[in-house]
């Protein structure tokens, strides 16, 4: 395989596509975690129902403690002061689940964020670039090997205006096995692919 051309334009392009694709995706992912980290300034509110539930239990522990104390009455007291410590921890068990709800929107946001927009680009910027370097590869073997497959390429790919240029009847020439139009549509080929042009 042939990741990079060998023309120079072509390689420029190439390496644009590819610092492109590859800031495109950076940029991605950090607006991704900028999207987390403003979903999860929301966890403040929680945070606040999270402590002032902690503060109601213990408060209403602390004074059902003291209330056990009074005579006669202390153990009732104790029972009805209870019932607010109960209120307490669930106010922050809501606030704790509130929390977790949040972090996992937040996480589930930016997952989404990376998902639709770098994952498409970079797996159709790893498919193009894949794609040319099995083709621009098989290429640089033929060219050392057999033009004649070059020039049957060539013939199949390249737009007709191009084929007309090498010879009047480029297909009938490649039947004819004449060495000048097959070289020529060898080194079309290769051109298309930015690759040089066979050697002698």
């Amino acid at each position: 395989m042939r990741f990079y051309a060998e023309r120079p334009l072509r390689v420029a392009w190439q390496l644009l596509a590819d610092v492109l694709v590859i800031g495109w995706a950076w940029l991605v992912v950090t607006f991704a975690q900028a999207a987390q980290n403003l979903i999860d300034q929301l966890q403040g509110p929680a945070g606040a129902l999270t402590s002032a539930g902690q503060t109601v239990r213990d408060a209403f522990a602390g004074a059902a403690r003291t209330a056990s104390g009074i005579p006669l009455v202390g153990d009732d007291l104790a029972k009805a002061l209870g019932v607010g410590t109960g209120a307490g921890d669930s106010l922050a068990a809501a606030g704790r689940r509130q929390a977790q709800l949040i972090d996992t929107v937040g996480l589930w946001a930016a997952v989404a964020i990376v998902a639709f927009a770098a994952v498409p680009v970079v797996l159709l910027w790893l498919y193009v670039r894949l794609r040319y370097a099995r083709t621009a590869g098989s290429a640089v073997t033929a060219r050392a090997r057999d033009l004649d497959l070059l020039a049957l390429r060539a013939l199949a790919h390249q737009p007709t205006r191009q084929l007309l240029r090498v010879a009047g009847d480029p297909a009938g020439a490649w039947r004819r096995d004449d060495t000048a139009v097959v070289r020529e549509l060898a080194t079309l080929e290769l051109r298309a692919l930015g690759l040089r042009a066979p050697r002698g």
